[in-house]
Order: C-alpha cells, then structure tokens, then sequence
C-alpha cells in the first residue's frame, strides 16, 4: 500500500529537480555549441596517435556465454540460466542455451550500469543493513539471502533491483566475476564522447545542479547513459525522504522490512526513470530545434563573442586571480607532487601489464605458427587475438594493478567520495590502448601477407612488426597517461578550491553579468567564466608536475619535447580500409553458414567454462514426473530466503544424466506462445547504442506480444498514475489494456512466456 500515495510526492520532487536541471542544460548547451564551433575553426589538437584506431571492434562477436545459477525470489528457487554477454554488454539471460539458439524471448535484459559486484553473501548483507537504518536481523535468524554454494556473484545497486547468482567452482566465479565488471566498466561508461555538444552540456550541467546544492568533488553515480545519471541525481535526493517516510511504516520481521525496502526502492527507480526520460527528451528536443539558429549566430559574431569573454574573464581574474593562488599555495601546491605518485604508479603498472600481454599472445602466437605453420593456423590466431582487449579475463591482470590506487589522506582532505571514478577510467583507457596495438599489429601483419611470405618470412615478419607496433604503443601510452594524470589532478583539485573560494567569490559574481552583451549571454556564462579562472590559478602547476615527472623519465613517460612525427604516412590509410575477417580470408571455408548455425557457433571472445569441463545444464529444483498447476502462495506466510538449501546442495552433488535427458526432452517439446516475436541479442545484428542493452536483443521490427503471468505477491495498488514503460525501465512486460498502476517489483515468471528487461 505504501506505493499507493508514492505516485504524487514521487512525481513532484522528480519534476522539481528536473526542472532546475534542465534550466542549467540549456545554459550550459549554447557555452558548449559556442566551444565545439570554436574548437572547429581554430583547431588545437595535441600529438598525432600512432596507432590506429577501430571503428567497429566487437561486430559480430558474443562476449561470453555459459550456464549459471539465478534466484527466483518470487518462488524463492535457484534456476539454472544461460547468459549471454552480447557486443554491447548488456547481460541476456535466457531459460537454456536451447531457448538462445533458438531465438526465443530472452528472460532477463539487464544494463548493469552502477552495480557493484559482491562476491560474498558477507558483503552483500552489510550493505543491505546499511541501507535502512535500525532495521537489523538479529543473530541467529535466517538471513535475507542464503546461497546453495560457496561462489555466489550478486549485483547491488542502491537504488534498482539486485540480482543473485551462483556458480559451482571458485575458477567459474572468477571468470564470471571478470565478466561482469568488464560489463558495468562499459555501461557506466554511457555517455557518448562522440558527442562534441551535447556530452559537454550535459556533464556541466549535472556538476553545476550538484554545485548549486554544495556538493563538490566526484560523484560515484555518474554513471550509465544521461537518463540513467539523472534518475540517480533525482533518486539521491529523494531516497533519504522515502527512508524517513517509510522505514517506520514496514511491518514484520526485519527480513521482510529490508525485502519490502529493496522492492519499494527498485519501484520508485522506475517510475522516476520514466518520468525522467520524457522530460530530457523533450529538453533535448528544444535545444536540437533552436541549435541552427544559435549556430548560425556564433559563426556571424565569433570574434565578438571572443572579445566580450575575454573582456569578461579579465575583470573576473582581477577579482579572483588573487585569492585562487594563495588558496592554491597553502592547499593545494604542497600536495600536488603525492597525488601524481599516487595516481602513476597503479596507473603506470596497468599500462606496462597491457604491453606485457600484447607481447606475450602474439610471441605465443609466432612460436606456434612455427610448430604448426600454415596460413590456416594463422587465421586461427589472429582471429582471437583480435579481440584480446575485449577478453576480460585476459585483460585481468592489467584491470586489477588500479585496485593499489588509494589516496589514503589526501581523499578525505580533497572531499573525494571514491578513487571508483579514476580506477574505472584507467582501465578504460587500457582497453582501448589495447584494441589500438592490437588493429595496428593486424593491419601491419595483413599487408605483409600479400607479399605471400613463407613460413620463416612470416615469423621474421610478425617479429619485426611487433617491435614496431610496442615503439608506437609507448609513445602513445605515454600521451594517453599524462593526459589522463593532468585531467585526475583536476578533477581533485577544482572542486576542492571552488568550495573554499565559494564563501568570498560566488556571492560576488552577480555583479559581473552586466558585462554581457545580451546578444551573446546565451554562450557566454559568469559562471563557467569563473571556474576557467580558478583552472588556470592552478593549471601551471599542474602541467609543471606532470612535466617534471616525464623529465625524470618516471613510469616510462616521454618528454613533451619528444614528438613522434609520422613515420607511416600510410598506415592510417591503411586503417580506413575494410575491416579484416581473418576466418573468411585465411581458413579455406568459403561457404557460409546458415543464420541458425551462425548464432549457434557465434565468434566468442571467452571460452565457456561449461563446455571446458563438460558440466551439463541442469535445473536445482528436483522434478515432479507429472505436471502440476502452481501453487498459490499462502499471502500470510513471511518472506524468507528459501528454506531447501540442504536439498539444493543435495541436487546439485547428483546432477544425474537421466534429468539432464529429462531436461532436454522437456526442453524440446516446450510450447512457445503463439504470435510471439522473438527478441533476442544476435550476433549479426547491427551495431546498437552502446548505452541500450536492452536494445541489442529486439532487432525485429515487431515488438514481443505480451502473455499472461503466473499471480505473484506484490507491493502495487491500483490507482491512476503514470505506468513507465516496460522497454525502457526493463521489467516484465505488462499485458495490454491494464489499468495504470504503480511499477510493480520486478519479477520472473517461471511460465516461460514473460519477459523481464532492466533499462
């Protein structure tokens, strides 16, 4: 009953705080229109890259697939699922791997955009705990959460649904354990950098709303694409209400309360992304339409718009400039020099790990080919290592040197929340130096092969252009680094100096507006101006530290002075060319394959464990040899954790080949709905929005029809109010014709025919 009076002061708060977002995207879109017009014309690029870059790395690719263990908490069962991790990293999970090949509904989308991964039930009930205050179980009472085994891997957001699973070996958990990270390092990498306009605004924006309420420094839920950032910019502000509010309403044992919590909360997530979602859409919308008009205004008045923020920024650094550098010389110089160190050792270790690898799969690659020799076995080769950077657990090693990175003291001092942001933007970076290294060897090693070497020409060859691709990985990885260092120092910095000139400057910067010709004060803003001017109070000291280091030749950084001139002017030439398919140039199979084959046997970037060691899928729940309808569930008996975990470790030690026939036969004869479309994540599918995995698996035009679900205990009570929209919040499809009703939890149906997507 609590969502039934949730609707109105939900719907509120949301427009409120969009409302005054919004306000500030729209300020903050023409200063970013006038820049990118601006960058355009004067240009000011830094060093040319030597290695080239892939447009389209992952097309045609399964990240990862295999069987794992899901709990259903409305029937409190663990069901066995097959995961499929598509090109985009949206996690799939299907009832089988037969459902998968055969291209029926998917049971769950999941975009793992601002979940943590737990390894532990420890972990994850602590975290629980934490989140509503005074609700504690006591000791000697079943937990929320019980696993049948002692590898479980369960997805915690603080806001949306959690997710439980579990694996049978320690070396299955640490290999879906790599994947899942890899999966939320990409999603909540969500906002586009290929937007030169509207990444910039929106960035500033969300800074400048969490400005305007006094929150400095990085935020750890700036995270996923720009609908998902400002449902967690709404939801920080509205939790601890709903908390207030609510937690002394939960009735019965604190199980159930933090169970009824998580449910609550994941609801209120939906119905705030809904609302949210309409109203950015409708402001970006506005913003597209006016952009012609504005564009046209900055490229006829650019040197006058030039003129006036100068003539601005001078009066502001008169005001500022003097205060900045004593605050800058007794806050932030002294510690300048143990950031740096701090940030380049973890950073440079992780960067010198991607090299070591790289050097390491193509020197194994070059020794088998000759033990094996053969063009074929090349192919062979070069198809996996083309996707070395995209293997998560390859590219472990690397990822993991970050987690030294702790800027102990200095974090508390430089209102850091996390070294979260820093950690996954390194590693970003190492992925892409990878992949970068990685075309360049193939693209090298492809035009090479047209010479139609023997076999030692082409272990001379595939020497020689190795040692010319690390050269140009150095040099790059240098660029990359110091660029990503100076940014790092910045972000610690700014925030830190802008809250404590805030007291003396801010109120003083309204003064300032009236040097803004009218004309222009769509692209020109005081209070962009004045945070340029704090920058430079700091930037030189900045560079000079970052300077020194390379000087010193600290973690194998190059001098600025050191220019790599373009030794290959065709090898970005090169680059444009069509993309290499090693399989279909090299392995003598010319035919191709069926659509069903093709999915079935899709090009996978990690191995299946279960196909390494032979484990066959099975189900954790022992089967009746008749159907039987579903039980109704007794509405007054208490949540619990599911009381057959003894029976479900037993299950699991018999895993006989008799209920996997079983299975299978159950599986082969299973009614699929009739009309139904198929959504699925297919291999061959065209490239999708890197920050809608939802998305990737519903290439068909026709949306699936929606079925009939099995009755489950809710939290909802019919009322009018606005229903979000199954598509983009990723829950159960809702039948059609319903009556509006708040967001029901999020569940599963064991019936086959619903589909559960997350965002």
């Amino acid at each position: 009953s609590c969502l039934m009076w949730l609707c109105s002061p939900v719907a509120e708060k949301t427009g409120k705080v969009l409302g005054e977002f919004c306000r500030c995207y729209k300020e903050q879109y023409g200063v970013a229109l006038f820049n990118s017009v601006r960058y355009e014309i004067e240009g000011n690029g830094g060093p040319q890259a030597q290695l080239l870059h892939r447009k389209v790395p992952l097309e045609d690719h399964v990240i990862y697939s295999g069987n794992l263990f899901q709990y259903i908490e409305e029937n409190k069962k663990w069901r066995n699922r097959f995961c499929v991790v598509p090109h985009n990293y949206g996690l799939i999970l299907y009832e089988n791997k037969l459902a998968y090949e055969r291209e029926l509904p998917p049971r769950v989308l999941i975009n793992s955009a601002g979940y943590k991964i737990l390894t532990s039930v420890d972990q994850y009930l602590e975290l629980v705990n934490s989140s509503l205050p005074g609700v504690t179980p006591k000791s000697g009472h079943s937990p929320i959460l019980k696993c049948p085994t002692d590898f479980p891997l369960i997805l915690w957001h603080p806001y949306a649904r959690h997710y439980y699973f579990c694996v049978m070996t320690g070396k299955e958990q640490e290999k879906w354990r790599a994947v899942f990270q890899d999966c939320v390092r990409h999603c909540n990498n969500g906002i586009s950098e290929d937007s030169k306009v509207e990444a910039p605004a929106f960035t500033d924006a969300v800074r400048m709303y969490r400005q305007s309420k006094e929150q400095y420094g990085t935020w750890d839920m700036l995270c996923g694409n720009e609908i998902q950032v400002l449902s967690n910019l709404v939801m920080e502000e509205l939790l601890p209400e709903l908390r207030t509010t609510i937690g002394p309403r939960l009735k019965g044992k604190a199980q159930e309360r933090q169970r009824t919590w998580i449910q609550i909360s994941d609801a209120v997530y939906r119905m705030v992304y809904e609302q949210t979602k309409a109203q950015y859409d409708a402001v970006m919308a506005k913003c597209e339409q006016e952009r012609p008009q504005m564009e046209s205004t900055i490229r006829t008045d650019m040197d006058q718009i030039i003129t006036s923020k100068e003539h601005l920024a001078s009066k502001i650094r008169a005001f500022v400039l003097p205060k900045a550098e004593v605050c800058v010389r007794n806050h932030v110089q002294p510690y300048i020099s143990s950031i740096l160190e701090a940030l380049m050792t973890p950073t440079s270790q992780g960067f010198a790990e991607v090299r070591e690898v790289f050097f390491k799969e193509v020197t194994d690659m070059n020794m088998n080919i000759v033990n094996e020799g053969g063009l074929e076995k090349l192919a062979e080769y070069m198809e996996k290592l083309s996707h070395l950077a995209f293997h998560p657990v390859k590219m472990q090693s690397c990822y993991e040197k970050m987690d030294q990175l702790k800027l102990e003291g200095l974090q508390q001092r430089f209102d850091v929340s996390s070294t979260s942001v820093f950690k996954q933007r390194a590693q970003i970076h190492m992925r892409q130096q990878m992949d970068d290294a990685v075309y360049t060897f193939e693209t090298l090693l492809h035009q090479d092969l047209g010479k139609q070497p023997g076999k030692d020409d082409l272990c001379k060859s595939i020497q020689r252009i190795l040692e010319r691709v690390l050269k140009k990985y150095d040099y790059d990885s240098s660029t990359v680094r110091k660029k990503f260092f100076r940014e790092a120092l910045l972000q610690i910095t700014i925030p830190f100096l802008l809250k404590k000139l805030a007291p003396t400057c801010k109120g003083e910067l309204a003064k300032f507006q009236e040097l803004i010709f009218e004309d222009f004060a769509s692209f020109i803003l005081v209070e962009n101006t004045y945070e340029e001017v704090v920058l430079q109070s700091v930037m030189k000291d900045i560079m000079q530290a970052v300077k020194e280091a390379a000087v010193q030749r600290k973690h194998n950084l190059y001098r600025d002075s050191m220019v790599m001139h373009n030794s290959d002017p065709n090898l970005h030439l090169l680059g444009e060319g069509i993309p290499i398919d090693w399989g279909e140039e090299y392995s003598g199979q010319p035919e191709a394959e069926p659509a069903a084959d093709k999915r079935r046997r899709a090009k996978q970037v990690v191995s299946m464990i279960q196909d390494d060691e032979g484990v066959l899928p099975y189900e954790l729940q022992p089967r009746s040899p008749e159907p039987r309808e579903p039980e109704e569930p007794d509405p007054g008996a208490p949540l619990s954790s599911p009381d057959g975990v003894e029976e479900i470790r037993e299950a699991l030690a018999k895993k006989s080949l008799q209920d996997s026939v079983e299975a299978e036969e159950q599986l082969t004869n299973a009614d699929v709905p009739s009309g139904a479309s198929v959504q699925h994540a297919a291999p061959a599918s065209p490239k999708p929005r890197a920050n809608a995995p939802s998305e990737a698996g519903a290439p068909h035009a026709t949306p699936p029809s929606p079925a009939p679900r099995a009755e489950t205990p809710s939290l909802s009570v019919g009322m009018a109010c606005h229903q979000p929209s199954d598509k983009e919040t990723g829950k159960e499809v809702a039948p059609p014709g319903g009556k509006c009703s708040p967001p029901q939890p999020m569940s599963t149906t064991e019936s086959g025919e619903g589909v559960q997507t997350e965002f």
